[in-house]
């Protein structure tokens, strides 16, 4: 067990032990973990904690923005000067998404469309 893993079970303990997790909401509810089986054992929890703190991993935050920008164009004019920078911010992450290793399907809309268009029948 890592050194941060045994402070954090270390102060679970006292707490316990002096009844400040009692009366808690959620109190018996089963907890809903998530599957970090991916990331390796001794960063699990520096994951957890920056993950909890807002911060993302740098391909998720470039994914993140991307999306940003994807659903910001929508709403703007092609003709507008905006529109063209947006756009080419926007090809600039996709560029950095594919280096990554990251699939970039989700900027081209196509299942979202198949989808409306099904349930629109």
């Amino acid at each position: 067990m890592w050194l941060i893993d045994q402070l954090a079970e270390q102060h679970i303990r006292e707490a316990q032990q002096k009844g400040e997790l009692e009366g808690l909401s959620g109190e018996g509810a089963p907890l809903i973990l998530d599957d970090d089986s991916h990331v390796p054992a001794e960063l699990r929890a520096g994951y957890r904690l920056l993950k909890n703190a807002g911060y993302l991993p740098p391909e998720l935050e470039i994914r993140r923005e991307a999306l940003e920008l994807n659903d910001l164009l929508k709403e703007l004019d092609p003709p507008d000067k905006a529109h063209s920078d947006y756009l080419k911010r926007l090809r600039l992450l996709e560029i950095k998404l594919i280096q990554a290793g990251m699939n970039t399907d989700f900027l081209s809309g196509q299942y979202r469309d198949a989808i409306a268009h099904r349930f629109g029948e």
